[in-house]
């Protein structure tokens, strides 16, 4: 589909928002890399604070009566570093989140140890209990099929880089399959365990491949490894 729009401009950059790095903009989308320790959205406890409103007041030039508006498609962990899209119309959400499973997600991450197979896929069926801990169960009937795909591309005595493809996107999915392989993501309090010295948790949305939802053409979007995590794994 041809797009016959006059050519996008998006807002001053005295608008920008800090920890928020704006990979692409148009009219339907608008494209993120966030840092790790904002939120995606609002919780009971930040509701300022997180990309949602950070960029709904960006889109609006900080006027609140402006009617621009930006819709969530997906969301990424609190600590999770990396790329997330978001909608500017009800439209353009609908596809994106009708198409979800059609979009491919690649992720880095540093876990604990050496990998006795050095690529693999892990599968299990995932289930979420009453304080939010996210488990795999043999209960086909309860369970959402989650598929992890990985490979090794550095490892030192302590650590293990990984890249991650996210074949399916459940909640913590990469966090709980790797964590329950014997080899927790570094960083990873809730199934990992508290570590001196570690600064994050290694965990980064690195790229994400959609298609557009108006003009319907192919798009990747692309972020690097954060040095971090190749300086621990060097140091390691």
């Amino acid at each position: 589909m041809k797009d016959n729009r006059k050519k996008f401009k998006s807002s001053p950059k005295r608008y920008h928002p800090k920890g928020i790095t704006i990979l692409y903009e148009d009219y339907d989308i608008i494209v993120v890399e966030k840092i790790h320790g904002l939120l995606t959205v609002a919780n009971a406890k930040e509701a300022d604070n997180t990309v949602f409103a950070l960029l709904t007041n960006f889109v609006q030039k900080g006027n609140s009566k402006s009617k621009n508006k930006v819709f969530i498609v997906h969301r990424l962990d609190r600590d999770t570093s990396g790329i997330l899209i978001f909608a500017k119309s009800e439209a353009s959400k609908n596809y994106l989140q009708d198409h979800w499973q059609e979009s491919s997600k690649t992720y880095f991450t540093v876990v604990h140890g050496l990998l006795e197979k050095k690529s693999d896929t892990i599968s299990s069926y995932l289930i979420e209990n009453k304080i939010h801990r996210v488990y795999s169960t043999k209960d086909h009937e309860i369970g959402k099929f989650s598929k992890t795909e990985y490979k090794v591309i550095k490892e030192s005595n302590k650590y293990s880089l990984l890249e991650i493809n996210l074949l399916t996107g459940r909640k913590n999915q990469i966090r709980v399959h790797l964590s329950e392989s014997g080899h927790p993501v570094v960083g990873d309090k809730m199934y990992g365990g508290k570590e001196k010295g570690i600064k994050r948790l290694t965990l980064h949305a690195a790229s994400l491949s959609i298609k557009h939802p108006v003009t319907k053409q192919p798009m990747t979007f692309e972020t690097s490894i954060p040095e971090y995590f190749t300086k621990l794994v060097s140091s390691g």
